[in-house]
């Protein structure tokens, strides 16, 4: 595999974090250097070890979670979702403390759901007799880096559309959960 194909497969990959990074952004007040780097750092490094985890899961463990990875991948998205769908909605309460998506068990729960299809890639590496780790560096920097400017470029529109930003956000990662499975479908 060549240097461009890699790069085009961590760009493809990286899509998914850059677009929740984004809905991050909006849903922070302000966005600190140690923002960008929890964001930039998670998703890079989920987006790293998903693809290590896929090349040496093997093929028959890989056939039993394609069953239902994409519905995974959706119900993890889907549920962060709606969480700040609905809290956006309280945002008038005083007493409703906004919840931070760059901490936490929430953080850890988007780099997993935007890291599943990278397990997918790792196993075909394995299948065409392709080396992991050059890729899956590659893949996890990419991820990285467009996950922290990601974060930054949220906050920018969100400044922009404070009042609905957090409901934005939460739209967005269920349009990507949504997305994820009519792919896995169209695909089939």
């Amino acid at each position: 595999m060549t240097t461009f194909e890699v790069l085009m497969i961590a760009l493809a990959l990286a899509m998914d974090a850059f677009a929740v990074s984004i809905a991050a952004g909006l849903t922070v007040d302000e966005v600190t250097r140690r923002h960008v780097f929890r964001v930039g750092f998670h998703f890079g490094l989920f987006q790293f070890m998903m693809p290590v985890l896929g090349y040496y899961a093997g093929l028959s463990f890989a056939e039993q979670v394609a069953a239902f990875d994409h519905w995974l991948a959706f119900g993890l998205l889907t549920g962060v979702g709606l969480k700040m769908i609905w809290e956006s909605r309280r945002r008038d309460d005083p007493e409703s403390a906004r919840q931070d998506p760059t901490r936490g068990l929430t953080l850890v729960t988007l780099s997993v759901a935007t890291s599943i299809d990278a397990a997918a890639v790792g196993l075909s590496l394995a299948l065409s007799g392709s080396g992991i780790w050059f890729p899956a560096v590659v893949i996890g920097l990419v991820a990285g880096v467009l996950s922290a400017a990601g974060i930054c470029w949220g906050r920018r529109l969100g400044g922009r559309f404070e009042q609905w930003a957090e409901a934005a956000g939460g739209l967005v990662l269920v349009l990507i959960g949504l997305r994820i499975l009519a792919v896995h479908y169209w695909m089939s």
